[in-house]
């Protein structure tokens, strides 16, 4: 069941993925919302967070970039623990190695819940057939994704010049797309398998883009969904229990505030590693 959020609701962890900031139609206003309703002591960034494919093209950042960013920031000074999984739009972090400072990055955490149990949390990629052997067409088809975007942004501007209701064209398409894949891989199979050989009782992922949480034998399967398509999370509370919380039809009301100087430096570290420069030195806290 996806429920929508609530107002300063107490959780323990946040669980977010695929935002894919610089992405022109990712929604990053309801997330930075999300992000000050609470006070979480985990944060993981379960992947594609950072959309380098799209940023190599054409670099696109904008203020409430650096907002999220700084609220991240905030978070981990306030001793919240932030652990960031890369995905397949986000590589580059796992090629470097490369620590903004004030996260933990590897391929896979582990996540003990007050309860006891174990999970696994991982972007979900890598058990992505398509994406581990074709790589070229999961590129083929971000780009045509994109222009998909476009057109539906078209189409709804129309609708609702015409007071009709806005259809979530693209939405429905890359959901056809992500089944077709999940098909073809085993997707969930495979990643409930790795849990499994990992001890695990579950698994959170993300990838597909499709918030879904459910029992499979002895393993809990956890997607936390995406930000372009849905603008879903998952939560965990300080009884350990899980809940994915729809953040799209909330009412944002966002003020960005002037970033910090240490965020805005690690900005200008991004871009120089997505446009081809030499990264600077990781920059302290």
């Amino acid at each position: 069941m996806i429920r929508q959020a609530m107002k300063n609701s107490r959780v323990r962890t946040l669980f977010i993925s695929d935002v894919h900031l610089g992405c022109r139609y990712a929604r990053v206003e309801p997330l930075l919302d999300l992000l000050n309703r609470h006070d979480p002591q985990f944060v993981y960034i379960v992947g594609d967070f950072i959309d380098g494919w799209r940023l190599r093209k054409r670099w696109h950042w904008e203020p409430i970039y650096n907002a999220i960013l700084s609220r991240l920031f905030e978070l981990s000074e306030a001793g919240s623990i932030i652990r960031y999984a890369p995905g397949n739009h986000d590589d580059f972090l796992r090629e470097i190695r490369y620590n903004f400072g004030f996260v933990e990055i590897a391929d896979e955490f582990i996540h003990h819940s007050p309860n006891g149990r174990r999970f696994l949390v991982t972007h979900g990629d890598k058990f992505d057939q398509v994406e581990t052997k074709a790589k070229w067409l999961s590129v083929l088809g971000s780009f045509a994704y994109d222009s998909l975007c476009w057109f539906n942004q078209k189409v709804n501007d129309w609708r609702r010049f015409f007071k009709l209701r806005g259809l979530p064209l693209a939405a429905m398409v890359k959901k056809r797309v992500k089944a077709a894949v999940t098909f073809v891989s085993d997707f969930e199979t495979n990643l409930v398998s790795h849990a499994r050989d990992l001890d695990c009782q579950g698994v959170v992922c993300g990838h597909i883009h499709t918030p879904a949480m459910f029992q499979r034998d002895d393993v809990m399967y956890c997607n936390t969904g995406d930000w372009i398509e849905n603008a879903t999370a998952l939560v965990e509370y300080e009884d350990g229990r899980l809940e994915i919380i729809d953040m799209q039809h909330e009412q944002t009301d966002i003020a960005i505030e002037d970033s910090s100087e240490f965020v805005l430096k690690q900005g200008e570290i991004l871009r120089k590693m997505l446009i081809g420069a030499e990264p600077a030195a990781t920059a302290g806290v």
